[in-house]
């Protein structure tokens, strides 16, 4: 692994949610990789440390609506998608979007996935005042990411795998 690299989700005030540093491991035409070995550790906002005690992998696509973390065994869950605005590349160390509160998830060993925090994505459209657009990107990302896990696209099947294998 080499060049590190900060992850920095942001609500949509712009307040600092959840961050972290981890590796740059490349690109494919999914986008680019990035991974953290067990024992890493994330923060929310400028709070404390919480431990990852499981390898993971994140990918952030060139064009979408979303991030998507790749987590090792034995977390229970495997796959976890934030629906986001667009990831933006400030420098090649730096990563940020705004985390739109709706998130995709596959638990471990099941074949269909979740659409998790509709109530805190219709909470903070009115807090936050979501422009009718960001709505409704966030709302079609959400969609066609239920729809790309649930029938095993790429690279939510087998793609990740050998991405995780080099953090593990």
């Amino acid at each position: 692994m080499s060049d590190d690299v900060r992850v920095e989700y942001r609500k949509y005030d712009g307040s600092l949610h959840w961050n972290m540093a981890v590796h740059r491991l490349g690109e494919d035409e999914h986008g680019v990789w990035l991974g953290a070995p067990a024992d890493s550790v994330m923060r929310k906002g400028h709070g404390p440390e919480v431990p990852c005690p499981e390898a993971q992998v994140l990918l952030f696509p060139r064009q979408g609506w979303w991030t998507a973390a790749f987590n090792a065994a034995p977390r229970s869950t495997e796959i976890y998608c934030d629906i986001t605005t667009p990831p933006e590349w400030r420098s090649a160390s730096l990563v940020t979007m705004v985390d739109l509160d709706l998130d995709v998830i596959r638990k471990r060993g099941k074949p269909t996935p979740l659409l998790v925090d509709e109530d805190e994505f219709a909470e903070h459209q009115v807090r936050y005042g979501y422009p009718a657009d960001v709505i409704e990107q966030a709302a079609a990302a959400a969609q066609w990411l239920m729809r790309q896990v649930g029938d095993g696209a790429e690279p939510f099947t087998t793609v990740y795998r050998s991405w995780l294998a080099h953090v593990e």
